[in-house]
């Protein structure tokens, strides 16, 4: 119950700040105006999110370990690849915000305000560095694992904004969708290319095995 609260705390704070950053612009609200906004006190909101960026970031909290996550569930014989290929060509059809395939209203409001500052854009490159911390983790953890993790998170990141840029200047999910799928088809043959024949010849046991 006490982390449950702590969820909805997390959750209504982050709602309350991310309405008056859409309203009025990130930079021109205060962190003590979304203090009172979410009737808390300013250090209990800097308990909470340590820096004002992370009222709106706190979205992607849950999506930090989700490459580390797909990697450790995959069904035995799936390699890491194959298993991160699939999950995004899932959440295409999913139309997950994550994969920059969404056009709701709401999402597009949220995504123009988090490319549109850049301090925002610049603190979502901290939380892509741990996803890639974890995602290496769960190859392995050695040097051509760390390697292998930059550059998958690098690809998924590509990806995402590519469809997200799409989207902005006009263009439906539903006419993204074909486009977006073949273009993580050619990703992922990319990387598999220059990855898998490096994990075979590489030092250190093979990712996946």
């Amino acid at each position: 119950m006490r982390e449950r609260k702590k969820q909805l705390t997390y959750q209504a704070v982050s709602d309350a700040a991310i309405a008056l950053f859409l309203e009025r612009g990130f930079d021109k609200v205060s962190v003590a105006e979304v203090a009172a906004a979410a009737d808390i006190s300013k250090p209990t909101l800097f308990r909470y999110f340590p820096a004002k960026e992370d009222l709106v970031l706190h979205r992607f909290a849950d999506h930090e370990d989700e490459p580390a996550r797909v990697v450790a569930a995959r069904p035995a014989g799936e390699s890491p690849l194959d298993a991160l290929h699939r999950h995004f060509l899932d959440g295409l059809d999913r139309r997950d915000p994550v994969t920059g395939l969404c056009d709701a209203p709401e999402v597009l409001a949220f995504m123009r305000l988090l490319y549109g500052t850049p301090a925002l854009a610049a603190r979502m490159y901290a939380y892509q560095g741990r996803s890639e911390a974890a995602l290496a983790d769960a190859l392995g953890g050695g040097l051509p694992e760390r390697i292998a993790a930059g550059q998958i998170v690098a690809v998924l990141r590509i990806l995402a904004l590519d469809n997200w840029r799409r989207i902005d200047a006009g263009e439906s999910a539903d006419e993204v969708r074909v486009g977006a799928a073949r273009a993580a088809d050619a990703a992922f043959a990319q990387l598999r290319t220059g990855l898998e024949a490096a994990w075979r010849t590489g030092p250190g046991a093979t990712p996946g095995g």
